[in-house]
């Protein structure tokens, strides 16, 4: 199976599925990192494991759907079965979503429905909750949002900082989202077999 990979960061998560990938951990293949955001480290990442990269800054587009028209194109390109969010800072088009219904995934940290947004874990942590988590769903037309696929608790604990929650969250992130996708995968191939 092709795997597309979208980024807009450092990419951790990308990093945690090509090495599933590469323990063989997950039958599939990261055939293209998109990212709108040439100085994102997440190039380096695909570069270092040999993954062709479309870069290309979603500024010069006059709509969200013209940019999405433009990474369409090097989906088809490849064949790629399924869209990976991972940390990609955009919101995507309702055609490409729809167009890619039940094949685009993304990881949220939180435990959705609860704290959407780009804030989660500050919004968890300054919330006075005792818990919150990491969520992988499907991508629907709304913001964090979907059929949700696996989620993670995570204690927030008293003597816990922002910043050793978010180490927390990451290291979940790190361990669900490539199970996730083995989830995802291994059903595929089971209903291309029972065809």
């Amino acid at each position: 199976m092709n795997i597309a990979v979208f980024v807009s960061g450092n990419g951790t998560n990308l990093q945690a599925i090509i090495d599933a990938i590469s323990r063989g951990e997950i039958n599939a293949k990261v055939s293209l990192v998109v990212c709108n955001n040439e100085a994102a480290y997440a190039l380096t990442r695909a570069k270092k494991a040999g993954i062709e990269t479309f870069v290309k800054s979603h500024k010069g587009f006059k709509t969200r759907a013209d940019y999405d028209r433009e990474i369409t194109k090097e989906l088809k390109k490849r064949n790629i079965e399924l869209v990976v969010l991972a940390g990609f800072m955009r919101l995507l088009s309702p055609n490409f979503v729809k167009k890619y219904r039940n094949k685009i995934i993304n990881i949220h940290p939180s435990l959705l429905p609860a704290f959407k947004g780009t804030h989660a874990i500050k919004d968890a942590f300054e919330s006075g909750e005792k818990t919150t988590g990491v969520t992988v769903h499907f991508v629907d037309e709304e913001l964090d949002h979907g059929p949700i696929i696996l989620q993670e608790k995570v204690n927030i604990e008293k003597n816990d900082t922002l910043e050793t929650l978010e180490e927390k969250i990451h290291k979940v992130e790190h361990k669900l989202y490539p199970k996730a996708i083995k989830l995802f995968v291994r059903r595929q191939s089971d209903n291309v077999n029972e065809d």
